[in-house]
Parts: structure tokens; C-alpha cells; sequence
């Protein structure tokens, strides 16, 4: 098995690509250890103390590292830990616990929240997952979107311009009543 890594736009995130689907559908984020117990691959990422985050795409593994650690001694831990998951056949996941977060769908969702949704899913998403992140869709309230940022897009330094400069113009351009987005 070969696994490809990417740098990302956030300095404290690598891109692990192990060559195989990790999510078949959703995506799953996890901050802290306690929180990683729900999948085998996530606590074993977090066994190691220097792991401050752990992202899981369709294809892709997103880590984050804390502060002071440096991906030159942490980088060969994780691509064993990630070789040694996937090539045994564990599941990603234990049992009983959720296979990935899909966006709410609302039964009663209104049009401009179901406009946001589709340029989101479409445009959005798509792109900002090549950098090793996801953004969700939270609320749309009075003009404001919320969006929830996940992987490398959380606590990356150009996710405010991605928000503002990218994502906001894109929305106000083709949903007028959008005046402003902000991360939650």
C-alpha cells in the first residue's frame, strides 16, 4: 500500500491519501481524543500526544498536528499507523457508533436555505475538500449564513479570506438576500 500526503493550506495539516475509499459517504471530525473512541483508525491517530485533530473524507485523512510538534518525526508515525489500519481490513468505525456526518436535511427547509445547500454542496465543497477540509452548512438566519468548518479548514489561517473573499461573494452574487457568512 502506498500513501500519498499533500500539505494543505492550514501549516499544521497534512492530507493523507491512502489510495482506497475511507468514507463511503459523510465525513467524520474529530477534536479531541475522548471523542475518537467512536473509531479505532481516530484513536490510534491520537495516541500520539503531538495529534491535535483527525478528519476522515472520502478519500482522504486529514491530521492535525499541535503547535509544537514537527511533521518531519510525526509524519512516518501516522503513515504506519493509517498502512497498518487499512491493510489489516479494520473498520473504520466501532460498532455501534455513527458511520459519518451528512449535512441536515430539513423537512421543512426553505428555498433560500435549500439555494445555499446546493451551491454549498456543488461548488464548495468539492473544492475545499482537495485541501483536506469540509465546510457544513449550519443556518441561514436573517441574511447570515453559518457554516461549520471542519479538517484543515479549522484554524487554517486563510479560512477567513476563503469565507469572506470566496464563499460569501460566491453566495451574495447568486442569492442576493445572503449579506454575510460567518464560521461558527
Amino acid at each position: 500500500m502506498f500513501i500519498q500526503t499533500e500539505e494543505t493550506p492550514n501549516p499544521a495539516t497534512l492530507k493523507f491519501l491512502p489510495g482506497c475509499t475511507v468514507m463511503p459517504r459523510g465525513t467524520a471530525n474529530f477534536t479531541d481524543a475522548a471523542a475518537a473512541a467512536a473509531s479505532p483508525l481516530a484513536e490510534k491517530l491520537f495516541s500520539f500526544a503531538e495529534v491535535s485533530g483527525v478528519f476522515f473524507g472520502t478519500d482522504f485523512i486529514t491530521v492535525t498536528k499541535s503547535a509544537d510538534a514537527d511533521w518531519y518525526h510525526l509524519k512516518p508515525a501516522i503513515l504506519a499507523a493509517i498502512m497498518e489500519h487499512f491493510t489489516t481490513g479494520r473498520a473504520l468505525f466501532a460498532a455501534g457508533h455513527a458511520v459519518g456526518d451528512e449535512p441536515a436535511a430539513d423537512e421543512e427547509e426553505d428555498e433560500i436555505g435549500a439555494q445555499i445547500k446546493e451551491l454549498l454542496e456543488t461548488r464548495v465543497r468539492p473544492a475545499v475538500a482537495q485541501d483536506g477540509g469540509d465546510i457544513i452548512f449550519h443556518d441561514y438566519e436573517d441574511g447570515v449564513v453559518y457554516l461549520h468548518m471542519q479538517g484543515s479548514c479549522s484554524g487554517c489561517p486563510s479560512s477567513t479570506a476563503t469565507l469572506k473573499a470566496g464563499i460569501e461573494n460566491m453566495l451574495r452574487h447568486y442569492i442576493p438576500e445572503v449579506v454575510e457568512v460567518r464560521a461558527i
